[in-house]
């Protein structure tokens, strides 16, 4: 039974979640401050945590950051209302898993949490020496900017030149990456991705280097760093600007002397590895803030790229939109075929701060909440709406529509009672739990909306 960590000061809602997740078989433990919640983390081991982002003692990004550096391979979802779609963005970069925007819908819920604690699993297996994957699930894209970006691909996959990948958070920036592993004469060899924005200082080394038993208190075996694991193959470090002084020290040695020393030992192990980087920071305006070393710098950028951001791509937007829809009906087991052309008008409008990863969220979010082929507003997060610029209209275009948000809130709100009355196989005493209101406000709702 996966034990699940739900840090929400709203005791309704924490009491909610951790009845839902009980029903499916989870072991949930609820804390409603963000230091009870580090305590009971550090108390027993949990197999991910949800975590609200504003908390009365704390904000999430700061707790997040606390787990990650106590367990960096621990799943963390970031709950947060969606006004805070930047923050959670930032959530991501710093090392959560996903986020979910509340009101949280339970379906929704319960296929993150499913998708979180797979990610577990594979990264449990990945940390005792195994390599990650490869999947092929990239849209190239026929804009001037994506064309751009695959000549360079094409063009630096074949040798073994360092690659540095810049490009805003969500852009598929180790998807590019595995891109270049897939067209090298390395294609074969082992991918290894390492996240160094989960990183923590103090284990960063023994993560890349590796280390021997009894290096450290918690080191109880020996472990084999990723660049041992990456021999042969390609090693990618994401955020690779997080990295502490001294590791990078040690990475140029590595680097550039193709050898790495394990944490607590002497034995030099020689290794051949391609390097790709990833970072959405300025590095060289790090160099210049000697938060990065130059010659490490220089070393890595032997040739750069940039992945561009979703808003910069709008040419390519209804290709990520099918293939994204048929990413989630396969997983889902869903058969929608489209988007009505409201819900097209408003994708093209908005200007995905998430970029590819939060499109990707949000085309599975209406995938699942569709009941029939087509995709259409009420399946859209309603705040979308308040974000969407209007663009200015020239002689003879179409002006934008003019959005009614209550009435899409309504439509929202009766599409998530007729699935919470289904889910609860029309107990509207259960029903009316689920949704935190009271059995007369669900019968009034259900009046209001014609639901039988």
């Amino acid at each position: 039974m996966a034990a699940i960590l739900v840090i929400e000061d709203d005791l309704t809602f924490s009491r909610i979640l951790e009845g839902f997740l009980a029903k499916h078989g989870y072991s949930v433990e609820t804390s409603h401050r963000g230091k009870d919640g580090l305590k009971a983390f550090a108390a027993r081991t949990f197999d991910m945590v949800l975590l609200d982002y504003r908390l009365p003692d704390s904000n999430g990004l700061d707790i997040l950051y606390e787990i990650k550096k106590a367990s960096q391979h621990t799943p963390v979802v970031i709950m947060t209302g969606f006004s805070d779609i930047r923050t959670a963005v930032k959530a991501i970069k710093d090392g959560a898993h996903e986020y979910i925007t509340k009101p949280v819908n339970p379906e929704e819920l319960l296929m993150i949490v499913k998708q979180a604690l797979k990610k577990e699993k594979k990264l449990a297996v990945a940390s005792t020496g195994s390599v990650a994957t490869d999947t092929n699930d990239f849209v190239e894209g026929k804009s001037q900017a994506s064309r751009q970006l695959h000549e360079y691909i094409r063009l630096v996959a074949p040798t073994d030149m360092s690659v540095i990948i810049e490009g805003e958070s969500g852009t598929g920036k180790e998807n590019v990456a595995r891109t270049i592993h897939r067209k090298s004469q390395r294609a074969k060899q082992p991918f290894v991705a390492v996240d160094c924005g989960a990183l923590s200082k103090e284990l960063a080394a023994s993560e890349l280097f590796g280390h021997v038993k009894g290096a450290f208190t918690s080191a109880v075996m020996d472990k084999t760093g990723q660049f041992e694991a990456a021999h042969g193959g390609t090693l990618f470090l994401d955020e690779v600007g997080n990295l502490s002084y001294e590791v990078q020290v040690k990475l140029l040695r590595a680097i550039q002397e193709r050898i790495v020393t394990p944490v607590g030992s002497n034995r030099e192990i020689r290794v051949d590895v391609r390097i790709i980087t990833a970072t959405n920071d300025d590095l060289t305006e790090s160099v210049r803030n000697s938060h990065f070393r130059e010659d490490l710098y220089h070393r890595l950028n032997e040739f750069k790229m940039k992945v561009p951001a979703l808003r910069e791509r709008n040419a390519d937007l209804d290709e990520f939109l099918d293939f994204f829809r048929g990413a989630a009906n396969q997983e889902l087991g869903r058969n929608v075929t489209g988007f009505d052309d409201e819900v097209l008008r408003i994708f093209h409008l908005y200007d995905w701060p998430g970029n590819l990863r939060e499109l990707k969220n949000v085309v599975k979010r209406a995938v699942l909440l569709t009941t029939g082929n087509i995709v259409d507003v009420a399946a859209l997060p309603v705040e979308m709406m308040s974000a969407i610029k209007n663009p200015s209209t020239s002689p003879g275009a179409q002006a934008a529509p003019v959005y009614d948000l209550k009435v899409l809130q309504e439509v929202q709100e009766r599409e998530m009672i007729v699935k919470t009355l289904q889910e609860a196989r029309y107990n509207k005493s259960k029903a009316a739990r689920i949704l935190n209101i009271d059995r007369k406000t669900l019968y009034l709702k259900m009046e209001k909306y014609g639901i039988e």
